[in-house]
Formats: C-alpha cells, sequence, structure tokens
C-alpha cells in the first residue's frame, strides 16, 4: 500500500498537467510520457553538473516548461482547430523525435540519479522499514499538487484556465489572449511531468522508453478522475497507484488487468469519470 501510495502521488502529478493542457486546450498530448523522460535526464544533467539535488528537480522541470512553451508556440498551436487525429498523430511523432533524440545523446544505457544524502537509508514507521526517499517523495509531490492548486484555484490565470475549460469561445470573447493563456497552460502541464520525471528519477532508472509506460497509465488515471478535471486526477492517481501495486503483489502479470478493469467498470458507471466535467462545448 505504500509502494502504491508513492506510484500514485506520482500518477496523479503527471496526470494533473495532461488533464490541465486537454481541458484548456482540447489537445491529446501523447508526448506527456516524453515529457516525464526528458525531465528526468535533463535533471541527470543538472546534478552531474552540480551534485546538488535540489538544482537537479529545478532544472529538468524548468528544462521541460520551456520545451512545452516552444512546442506550443511553434507546433501545437497550428492544431487547435484540426481533428483530434491530427493532434494524436502530431504528438505521437513529436514523442518518437523526443525519444530517439535522448537514445542518439546518452545511448540505451540506464542511467540513474541518488537521492540526497538526507533521504538515504529506511525510517521506521513502527510496523515495518520503508525506503527514506520513497516518503520524501510523497511529502514532495503533495507540495508540488499542492502549488499546481493554488495556481488553478487561487490566481487570476487559474481562473481563466477553469473558465477555458468550461467555454473557451466566451472567454475569448471577453477580450482575454487566449492564445496566450493556452501557452502558459501547455508550460504548466510541461513542466508537472518533467519534475516528476526527476522526482522519480532515484527511484527507478532513466531509460529512452521510460515514458511510453508512465503515458499509458496517465491516461487511465484521466480517464478515471474525469478528463479535465484537477481533483479528479489526483483521486484517479491514488487508485491507480493502489491497484497496480496491491495486484503486483498478489500476481504481477494482472497489474494492467486489474487497470483497465478497474478502467472500464468506471466508464460503464460513470462515463464521465469520478469527477468529471459534463462537457467541454
Amino acid at each position: 500500500m505504500f509502494n502504491g501510495l508513492v506510484l500514485g502521488a506520482l500518477l496523479a502529478l503527471i496526470s494533473s498537467g495532461l488533464t490541465i493542457i486537454y481541458g484548456t486546450l482540447g489537445v491529446l498530448n501523447l508526448a506527456h510520457g516524453a515529457m516525464f523522460m526528458i525531465g528526468g535526464y535533463a535533471g541527470y544533467l543538472t546534478f552531474t553538473a552540480t551534485g546538488s539535488f535540489p538544482l537537479a528537480i529545478l532544472g529538468g522541470a524548468l528544462f521541460v516548461m520551456v520545451l512545452g512553451v516552444v512546442m506550443e508556440r511553434v507546433i501545437i498551436r497550428h492544431f487547435y482547430g484540426r481533428p483530434h487525429e491530427d493532434q494524436i498523430l502530431v504528438t505521437f511523432g513529436l514523442s518518437i523525435v523526443f525519444v530517439e533524440a535522448i537514445r542518439f545523446s546518452f545511448g540505451s544505457l540506464s542511467y540513474s540519479v541518488p537521492p540526497p544524502p538526507w533521504a538515504t537509508g529506511v525510517t521506521s514507521l513502527g510496523f515495518m522499514l520503508y525506503p527514506t526517499y520513497r516518503l520524501v517523495v510523497v511529502g514532495i509531490v503533495a507540495v508540488a499538487l499542492l502549488a499546481l492548486y493554488l495556481v488553478l484555484y487561487r490566481t487570476r490565470l487559474g481562473m481563466i484556465v477553469r473558465a477555458g475549460i468550461e467555454d473557451s469561445v466566451m472567454v475569448d470573447s471577453l477580450g482575454i489572449n487566449v492564445f496566450r493563456v493556452f501557452m502558459v497552460v501547455f508550460g504548466i502541464g510541461a513542466m508537472a511531468a518533467g519534475f516528476a520525471g526527476i522526482v522519480n528519477a532515484p527511484v527507478v532508472s532513466l531509460t529512452p522508453d521510460m515514458g511510453e509506460m508512465i503515458l499509458v497509465q496517465t491516461f487511465v488515471v484521466v480517464v478515471i478522475g474525469g478528463v479535465g478535471s484537477f481533483p479528479g486526477a489526483i483521486l484517479g492517481g491514488l487508485i491507480a497507484g493502489q491497484i497496480l501495486s496491491i495486484t503486483s503483489m498478489i500476481n504481477p502479470g494482472y497489474a494492467y488487468v486489474m487497470l483497465f478493469a478497474a478502467m472500464t467498470l468506471v466508464l460503464l458507471i460513470r462515463p464521465r469519470g469520478l469527477m468529471g466535467l459534463r462537457s467541454r462545448d
């Protein structure tokens, strides 16, 4: 259950970025998993250069945020009015480009980032010993999700983003530069994935293909929690983490079976997801 909590917290953070992007922009970003991977590698390079884990987290998150802004301005912006099939194809193509660029630069060998010295070893919880850094991950992700919540629900930008999720045409009619907001939103969503990538680096080694598996899990989380719902992404992430962890303890081969079974059950009972919005229109 503790492993599921750690995994669920990471999935919640990654999914929150994905659901914000889709809810506001209406773009199905299949490059989100690659953003998670790039964040890990950018943080690894920062750590190699500075030896500081906090700077590695900052470097990984900021690099992916800048990459997301450039993506939105150069490519994604031209696909807002296009069919979802075009959006899927272009973001899937970008994902392949990013993965192969990392493979060309770093090779296929795995890399790891050590946790900070104060987070190494194990911690006694009274009833068991548990790796200290995994507990730290939960705390770091909780702070990051709280920061995202404050941005979305306590700032003018967040108000515009939530209004854009409901009715982007009306927001544009009020004289707000929605394209500038879209650029910021895409950057924030990408940053959430990159942040999770470097935070997860001391737990799982970095490989060029690591984003593919996390992308599948993230989409399932968004469907379970509800497309466009930030609280739904958190709830869906925690549920998915527990399903994957507990099922893996019993029979790892059925972990994904149970995850997709849970998604199917949610869609049958509540097609919008547990906390999904009625419609973007």
